[in-house]
């Protein structure tokens, strides 16, 4: 799994003019699939994502976490996070999971998100055409590979 985990003042995701998912101060985050994530892979990603020391404490310095905050989550698959563009100028989705493998893996990611957080966290659509507003804050944004461990 590859996550984008962007903290974030807000923000929404929106299909046709509607909005499933909206979040205030919190973490975005992108996630992309592929065939050889397990639910190990899921757990751990949950874990780090929950933990994360990237919010100001009282003095400035990032050193609290998503759950220490009670901050909100906003979860978006995004399938070209696994694009390769080692060929050509065309990326190449052949890592990315097929709906059939990604759809369970993303809805098992949900439900440890929440379990490990807490609370309900807020989702895109699975394949949907979005639209994804966000105030970044910071900027922080931190990209993770569950497979590379960094």
């Amino acid at each position: 799994m590859r996550a984008v985990i962007q903290r974030v003042q807000k923000a929404t995701v929106r299909i046709d003019n509607q909005i499933p998912g909206s979040i205030n101060q919190g973490l975005l985050v992108l996630l992309g699939i592929e065939d050889a994530d397990t639910q190990e892979d899921i757990n751990w990603l949950s874990a780090k994502i929950i933990n994360l020391r990237i919010f100001n404490d009282l003095e400035g310095i990032m050193n609290l976490s998503l759950k220490e905050i009670n901050g909100d989550l906003l979860l978006v698959s995004q399938f070209t996070l696994h694009g390769s563009t080692r060929k050509g100028n065309r990326p190449s989705y052949i890592r990315a999971s097929k709906p059939t493998v990604a759809i369970p893996m993303y809805e098992k990611m949900i439900k440890q998100l929440e379990s490990d957080l807490g609370k309900n966290i807020q989702t895109g659509v699975f394949g949907a055409d979005m639209q994804v507003e966000l105030i970044n804050d910071g900027p922080v944004t931190i990209i993770v590979d569950t497979k590379q461990k960094e």
